[in-house]
């Protein structure tokens, strides 16, 4: 059915271009707007003030201010939510500039998943619309080429933690690091604007390590996306135990990683193609997001670092919520449902932060259309943050919580994140790599 409704689509943005739909051209202040949103101004909402605590017993004041998700997770006494000011999260400003420079370049193509003239920075900076039937699309292309992690970065150490979410038992811990390299459209280190040689035209590796747990020390997973987003992603897993390096196969990245409730699809709240979804734009609203400032946050005591950092701290109801604040900011509403009728889930329901293109909510949905799993990456101003993070433009994901409500299980994140180059040579993004044991 969903290939059949592919096809309808592809007709239908065909019919688009054939009758001369097209969005107006953007203009250097839809630029401004996209990067500098709250300008002249941050959003408002009845009563909601900076040090407002949401909980059970006002809740109901606050709901249309609020993810569906997270007003029942407050209405049911599972969690509190604490509001902070709405703050400007600037991103670096040569990727801004690159997105001056490059306006209106960038064009869809025929089908989802082509893009025609990209050079860098944001594509597609105009303010969406409910009338440009491909503005989800759009959308989606935003975020792959957003700043997220900025032109490379590392969580190192990166905690997980598997939890009951009823008796608050911790069944597991992992401990990882995690690196990120765009290959392609660098803006800030050297070198730029692309690695080379770069002879396969990769736009992004992700590199993972585990370090504990030793059952699963050692296993490492690579990810090499291409620039052109119809080819597959090339991804393999080296099992410590096997000491062999496997290619995975494509239905593996929707598999549980390493028995946990995250998919490798989820990670940074989506990690697949464009043209592995079918997007629509559902809306623009103001609403609460995870944004805060790590070093203003009450912090955890656990696992102490050499350097004084301190993670974000869990709690609320089985220790699946991440201890921090919230900001009532812009965001645009996308839905994307996969193309793939085996696919385990039927949508996802994203809230794209309007400024950083980051995705720190997102609802997933099972085959049925019922909520499986609610997905919250916290995201912490840099500039509030490890001293090397200061003034990179990047906003920093911080912290996470991926609570599966129908299992009533929950994995958590305590991140490390470092926008350090030394922490990422090319190296470590290489099947070499992964035989070599590091």
């Amino acid at each position: 059915m969903k290939r059949i409704a592919k096809s309808i689509t592809s007709v239908a943005v065909a019919a688009a271009f054939t009758t001369g739909v097209a969005a107006q051209a953007a203009t250097l202040e839809d630029v401004e707007q996209s990067f500098f949103p709250y300008k002249e101004g941050t959003p408002s909402f009845a009563g909601l003030q900076p040090g407002t605590v949401i909980d059970q017993s006002n809740v109901d004041q606050f709901k249309d201010a609020l993810v569906s998700a997270d007003y029942q997770f407050i209405k049911d006494g599972w969690t509190t939510m604490t509001v902070g000011e709405t703050t400007s999260f600037d991103l670096h400003p040569n990727y801004i500039e690159l997105t001056r420079k490059n306006l209106n370049q960038a064009k869809l193509g025929g089908e989802v998943g082509q893009i025609e003239n990209f050079d860098g920075g944001r594509p597609f900076p105009e303010e969406p619309s409910a009338d440009d039937p491909r503005a989800g699309e759009k959308l989606a292309w935003n975020y792959k080429y957003g700043y997220n992690w900025g032109d490379n970065a590392a969580i190192d150490p990166f905690y997980w933690k598997f939890r009951d979410l009823k008796s608050g038992k911790l069944e597991r811990t992992i401990m990882f690091d995690f690196h990120f390299l765009n290959f392609k459209y660098r803006v800030n280190q050297e070198p730029i604007p692309e690695v080379t040689p770069n002879p396969q035209e990769l736009f992004r590796g992700i590199y993972v390590n585990v370090n504990e747990p030793f059952d699963v020390k050692n296993t490492q997973l690579l990810i090499h996306r291409f620039d052109d987003d119809l080819k597959r992603d090339n991804a393999w897993l080296y099992l410590g135990f096997q000491r062999r390096v496997r290619r995975l196969a494509t239905g593996q990245i929707t598999d549980s990683f390493l028995g946990s409730d995250l998919m490798i699809e989820d990670f940074e709240g989506y990690n697949g193609r464009v043209s592995d979804m079918n997007w629509t734009f559902k809306g623009t609203v103001n609403v609460m997001l995870p944004f805060y400032n790590h070093n203003d946050l009450e912090l955890a005591e656990e696992h102490p670092t050499d350097d004084g950092y301190r993670f974000v701290a869990m709690g609320g109801k089985g220790g699946c919520f991440p201890q921090i604040t919230w900001q009532l900011r812009k965001a645009y509403v996308l839905e994307s449902d996969p193309v793939d009728d085996n696919h385990p889930i039927s949508k996802r329901v994203h809230y794209i932060d309007a400024q950083t293109y980051t995705i720190p909510r997102t609802l997933i949905y099972d085959r049925k259309g019922d909520l499986w799993k609610s997905f919250t990456i916290g995201q912490a101003h840099p500039d509030h943050h490890m001293e090397k993070n200061k003034g990179s433009g990047v906003s920093i994901d911080d912290s996470f919580g991926m609570i599966d409500v129908q299992s009533q299980h929950c994995t958590t994140g305590q991140f490390k994140g470092q926008i350090d180059p030394a922490m990422n040579p090319e190296r470590l993004f290489t099947v070499q790599n992964m035989r070599s044991g590091r």
